[in-house]
């Protein structure tokens, strides 16, 4: 399957996120913030980047426009669950997949993120 980086900082989100892609088969490494997910990127390759837009430090906007420079290869897929910040993520919308809105079910993020694996490293127009 796919190795995917997951940067969250709400820790329930992240392991239901960590545990939901692993039981799909998917070799997932889990962040808590930006920073982490930059050193993660540095160390490993990864095909997906899904990452949660407000979090402490190094936020997932910054993150993604500092990924899709430095690892173009990489898709990007943000989860917020503020109305605000997903707008803020639509203005990215040449280099990320797609926004998940929070709360999400289990099928809706594995269904998301076999959606943007299968779309490769090209984002949604």
């Amino acid at each position: 399957m796919a190795r995917i980086l997951v940067a969250e900082d709400d820790a329930a989100v992240r392991e239901f996120v960590y545990r939901a892609l692993r039981q799909r088969g998917h070799d997932v490494t889990a962040v808590t913030d930006g920073l982490s997910a930059l050193q993660a990127l540095g160390k490993d390759s990864f095909e997906l980047l899904l990452t949660d837009i407000r979090m402490p430090g190094l936020d997932g906007v910054t993150l993604a426009l500092k990924v899709a420079k430095d690892h173009p290869d990489v898709t990007i897929m943000m989860m917020t669950g503020y109305a605000t910040e997903e707008q803020r993520a639509h203005n990215l919308d040449r280099l990320i997949h797609r926004v998940v809105s929070k709360p999400f079910t289990l099928d809706e993020i594995c269904k998301a993120t076999d959606e943007a694996l299968a779309a490769g490293a090209t984002p949604a127009a």
